[in-house]
């Protein structure tokens, strides 16, 4: 279970929490603009916009699980188990594998003008990697500073839906998702106005501060999470500096922070936010923690040799690490 989000002040913001009872080794992996990649059904691919986001990397080829490219499109994959269906390789549109759909998108679009356009023509394909890393069951956010939209396979086809909150959770389909948001219309950030049946009789007070929000959900299912995380984006307030926002940002998504034990997936094993993701898309910076360090720590790709050959990975950093002040 996973939650991305997308953030704007000076600057575009958009991450995601990776929430599961195990990593698979991942790392901030960076794709420089002459790293080949090589597509199953579209071939090669030996000049493009560089990228940088969280991946997992096999026979040094990066799986990416959410990513940004230099030009400011950024996208993630997050679990849609029992709703996603790909399709087979077919004649008349450009096949691009599950696995592949990632790079295929960063690595040639510089908005989502030009998004939405390469959509119109793809097939995305249930081309597993190889026999031990089976076809993944996800649905995707893709978004840049002005537009955003959620990507899902199904038995019926492809959808396109705008996404005009910028958030993306799991499980129902996202048109669900949307629709349920309609009993959360009423809450706010205020204290509410006392108008049951609008009689002054009963004598009702505030008992507690915060009660605007009362009614938001707090547990960890996905139409939860979705309305927790729309609820804290649209009402959160932050200056405009990197700091403040990078801050705020992963204040956004730590409101659905999974802690270990909570969430029991089989016999001894639960599921936790293994890692929490911020990319400032503007300037192409990947920030993160990871569960067992919240510390903010940072790849910045254009430190980076964006014209070279080779794949840049950085390991996570994962160990807590104590400033005494005494």
């Amino acid at each position: 279970m996973c939650t991305a989000a997308t953030y704007k002040t000076k600057d575009f913001y958009f991450g995601r929490t990776l929430d599961y009872e195990f990593s698979y080794g991942d790392s901030i992996t960076v794709a420089p603009r002459n790293y080949e990649l090589n597509f199953r059904h579209q071939g090669k691919i030996n000049s493009h916009y560089a990228i940088i986001g969280m991946a997992h990397i096999v026979d040094d080829y990066p799986l990416f699980y959410d990513a940004v490219n230099e030009k400011g499109v950024c996208m993630a994959g997050l679990n849609f188990v029992g709703n996603a269906v790909y399709s087979k390789p077919c004649d008349d549109r450009q096949n691009v594998a599950q696995f592949e759909l990632i790079s295929w998108i960063l690595c040639q679009c510089k908005d989502m003008a030009e998004v939405r356009s390469l959509l119109d023509n793809i097939n995305i394909t249930d081309t597993p990697y190889n026999e031990h890393l089976p076809v993944a069951q996800l649905h995707y956010i893709i978004c840049d500073r002005n537009d955003c939209i959620t990507l899902e396979c199904m038995a019926d086809g492809m959808h396109i839906y705008d996404n005009p909150i910028g958030v993306l959770t799991n499980n129902p389909p996202f048109d669900i998702q949307m629709f349920m948001m309609n009993k959360y219309m009423s809450l706010s950030p205020k204290q509410p106005k006392k108008c049951l049946g609008n009689n002054d009789n009963i004598d009702l007070k505030y008992y507690s501060r915060g009660m605007g929000a009362i009614g938001l959900p707090g547990d960890l299912s996905s139409p939860s999470r979705f309305a927790k995380v729309a609820f804290t984006k649209l009402n959160s307030v932050s200056d405009d500096s990197e700091q403040a926002s990078v801050g705020q940002f992963f204040h956004i998504l730590n409101s659905v922070d999974q802690q270990r034990g909570c969430c029991e997936v089989d016999e001894g094993k639960y599921e936790l936010t293994i890692y929490t993701s911020c990319c400032n898309a503007d300037k192409g910076i990947y920030y993160y923690t990871t569960y067992n360090c919240h510390k903010i720590n940072a790849v910045d790709m254009h430190r980076e040799n964006l014209d070279g050959t080779k794949l840049i990975a950085y390991e996570l950093i994962d160990k807590e690490d104590f400033f005494f002040q005494n």
